[in-house]
């Protein structure tokens, strides 16, 4: 079990705390219809941008090149993030982040529709908007994930990130899905203005919320609220690795998003290239996961395990889940693709609403933003390297995309079998909060 005092504070200007009653209160609705509208827009923009690149540039390296340097930024800033939004209103910082992400996907559209034939200045645009976003992404996200457990009665938190998830799968399923045809009809610039309204739609909508927080009294001083600061990042550090499964968790995890990377960058050139589909197919393809992780996040949100059955469960998915990438180079028509990247999706959705529920039941919510911020950088530590790496490897061996799915999934499944090993880990998925555990208990009683 994992356990931390947390640190004293007082109720802040938003309203004293109270617990939710119910998984869809007001707060969460508009929580939820913002996010599931932007992240529509966003998926849009993301086939649009991978489309793009691929057809002015016909190069894996570039695009892994451009994907490396604009995640740095984040990784570095997303511990200042959830440092933040344990500090100051998360409210704020969602509906702040949302605002400026339509502005600058708006002002991407306007480069796109007066300067159409200037691939080079485009481009360079396109670096420039992926910088900001992830950067804005870096204070956005922790700010979410420590704020859902607040917004949700602390029986739900697991079918609050279920249905969070569900958001986003629905709008990965009709934005991926159609974001091909999209891209061939439309083209970039009309995507790109799709995203930017939707993200303003989502300020606008979070705007209305109110989210219950509790942060620490901060100094007048700016040197003192410096110091404050530090203190609050090196707290978000000490907590994960004062709690052996969980850090072990996220230094093996950091090596699967590695090997993870190059399979999902490399994903146009497969689709296209290796069974010689069309680029519709890839929006099809990418959406197959989405209605996957829909069905992932379906199940936890019905019947959600608990204690020892969630940690068989996990590990047992986990191996399934690693051999499915191995299993793409099989496929030799789209269909076959699309059925496992169902199953892919499936099992993706399932470990990432169980391992995310998880760390918000056993983190205090005084420090659940930096915890999400530290978790982030790590876990995501050496992606960057693993995006840059993996084109110029890809372009090296003429684009060998079977020898490159079978060499990751070869380690996803090795990274899995340290996981299954690592008693600290096992402990950690196994965690059953005291009274619930109480409650299954022979003595116990229900609550």
């Amino acid at each position: 079990m994992l356990t931390d005092s947390a640190q004293s504070a007082t109720p802040s200007a938003e309203g004293a705390v109270m617990t939710p009653q119910r998984l869809w209160n007001r707060n969460f609705l508009l929580l939820w219809q913002g996010q599931f509208v932007s992240r529509l827009g966003n998926q849009v923009f993301e086939i649009a941008l991978v489309l793009w690149l691929k057809q002015v540039t016909g190069a894996a390296t570039l695009m892994g090149l451009i994907l490396m340097v604009s995640s740095i930024p984040a990784l570095i800033l997303t511990p200042i993030g959830g440092a933040f939004a344990d500090r100051y209103s998360r409210k704020k910082i969602i509906v702040v982040c949302d605002l400026l992400s339509g502005i600058v996907m708006l002002s991407l559209a306007a480069l796109f529709f007066f300067t159409p034939d200037s691939t080079q200045v485009l481009i360079v645009g396109v670096f420039v908007v992926a910088v900001v976003m992830a950067l804005l992404r870096s204070f956005f996200g922790p700010a979410i994930g420590a704020a859902i457990p607040d917004m949700v009665p602390p029986g739900r938190i697991a079918a609050a990130n279920a249905m969070g998830q569900l958001s986003m799968q629905v709008s990965r399923f009709f934005g991926q899905g159609l974001g091909g045809v999209l891209f061939r009809v439309l083209g970039a610039p009309l995507m790109f203005l799709i995203d930017g309204l939707t993200f303003l739609f989502s300020a606008v909508s979070e705007a209305l919320i109110t989210i219950p927080q509790r942060m620490p009294e901060r100094s007048s001083r700016w040197q003192d609220r410096f110091a404050e600061f530090r203190r609050d990042l090196v707290e978000g550090q000490r907590y994960i690795w004062r709690n052996a499964g969980l850090k072990w968790l996220v230094l093996i995890s950091a090596m699967g998003n590695f090997f993870t990377a190059p399979i999902l960058l490399l994903f146009p050139f497969y689709v296209e290239d290796y069974l010689g589909a069309t680029s519709d197919w890839y929006g099809f393809i990418l959406a197959a996961f989405g209605v996957g992780s829909l069905l992932g996040f379906l199940a936890v949100s019905v019947m959600p395990p608990s204690g020892r059955l969630r940690a068989r469960m996990m590990l047992l998915v986990l191996f399934f889940d690693a051999a499915l990438y191995g299993l793409l180079v099989l496929a030799q028509h789209p269909w076959q693709a699309l059925a496992m990247a169902i199953l892919a999706g499936a099992t993706g959705g399932f470990l990432t609403v169980n391992i995310t529920a998880l760390i918000q039941m056993t983190t205090p919510s005084e420090i659940r933003g930096r915890v999400f911020g530290v978790l982030t950088t790590i876990s995501g530590s050496i992606t960057p390297l693993a995006m840059g790496l993996s084109g110029i490897i890809a372009d090296m061996t003429g684009r060998n995309i079977p020898l490159i799915y079978l060499v990751c999934s070869a380690v996803l499944l090795s990274l899995a079998l340290l996981i299954t090993l690592n008693r600290g880990i096992r402990a950690f998925l196994a965690y059953e909060p005291a009274a619930t555990a109480a409650a299954n208990s022979p003595s116990g009683s229900p609550n």
